[in-house]
């Protein structure tokens, strides 16, 4: 294989409450056409493919800003996730693109990027030996993201729902870890490298539960049906999903580059994305099963929201296979 040349990339890092804090970092792109505008939460160790892919794997150019999907149907921004900016393109977990679009239905699904693979991080000097443990216990968590529904998976393990423990916000999350630590929290149920962290400050007093099999988080590439239904903005999605794709071979192959550019993107530490590594799975695909997760999760969050859920076959809607079809395509 031939190296692919280096696209130009920019990168606007805005520092968001859930991060480390870090620098803000500007790489101007090379070229005078107007970059594919893509968003997505830079604190995360899961944008690591469509970091590299813009930097790589791109050559048509493409700005990466902290965001997601509110920037592209032109909802207010969550506080953290950057300044509301227009997108071509954005990454969430498919938590957010089933609440966002119950207001704007013509979210598209358009690529798995990541699949993260989520755990309850617990003090076992508070009781806790088993998932039953955790009724009456306080548990860090973010009850409106996929950190809440993974929590109310695994409760539900042991008969227990999200009622039975006390949720704690703790912000920002980086400080998740020292609440465990001193004792503020009995839990932590959250993402990478958060829930690393908090394994690491509990040392000889961790006691995990794992997910898999119950919960994984589906980070997802989303645009809309108005994007697609533009030729030329199509044609440039489906070019940079091929990216992401050719990134995912590369960052799977040897992961070093991906990991020294999120850790520098989000201000992480090489330790902590080392560690966060084994708890994710970089796919760049579109799973069998991501219309049975969105199903399944869409009657939980239905609830949470006091609304009626939405069936399979209007869920379905959401998911567009034919960019990742047409991408795959190309490669060949």
């Amino acid at each position: 294989m031939t190296r692919p040349r280096r696209a130009p990339f920019m990168l606007l890092l805005m520092i968001a409450p859930f991060a480390s804090a870090c620098a803000q970092t500007t790489i101007a792109p090379r070229q005078q056409a107007v970059p594919l505008a893509v968003r997505g939460s830079t604190a995360t160790v899961e944008i690591a493919p469509v970091l590299l892919a813009a930097r790589d794997h791109f050559p048509e150019g493409a700005e990466v800003r902290n965001g997601g999907i509110a920037n592209l149907v032109g909802a207010a921004p969550v506080a953290g996730l950057g300044d509301g900016s227009p997108a071509d393109v954005a990454t969430h977990a498919e938590t957010q693109a089933l609440r966002y679009s119950v207001a704007h239905p013509d979210i598209r699904i358009i690529l798995t990027v990541t699949e993260g693979y989520y755990r309850i991080v617990a003090r076992r000097s508070a009781g806790i030996s088993e998932i039953a443990d955790l009724k009456g216990k306080r548990i860090a968590a973010i009850p409106t993201t996929s950190s809440g529904y993974f929590l109310a998976r695994m409760l539900a393990q042991a008969g227990l729902g999200t009622g039975d423990v006390k949720i704690v916000r703790v912000s920002p999350i980086a400080d998740m870890a020292t609440a465990l630590a001193r004792g503020d929290v009995d839990a932590v149920a959250i993402w990478e490298p958060h829930s690393g962290n908090a394994a690491q400050a509990l040392g000889n007093d961790l006691v995990e539960f794992g997910g898999r099999g119950i919960y994984r988080e589906m980070f997802n590439l989303n645009t809309t049906a108005d994007n697609l239904a533009n030729p030329e903005r199509r044609a440039r999605i489906v070019a940079f999903v091929r990216a992401i794709m050719n990134a995912t071979d590369a960052l799977n192959t040897d992961p070093r580059q991906a990991q020294a550019l999120v850790a520098h993107t989000a201000g992480f530490t090489s330790d902590e994305v080392a560690r966060s590594w084994p708890y994710l799975g970089f796919r760049a695909s579109l799973p069998a099963d991501l219309l049975d997760v969105l199903t399944e999760e869409e009657e939980w969050l239905a609830v949470q929201e006091g609304r009626p859920a939405r069936g399979r076959a209007e869920l379905g809607r959401l998911i567009d296979r034919t960019v990742y079809e047409e991408a795959a395509k190309a490669r060949h």
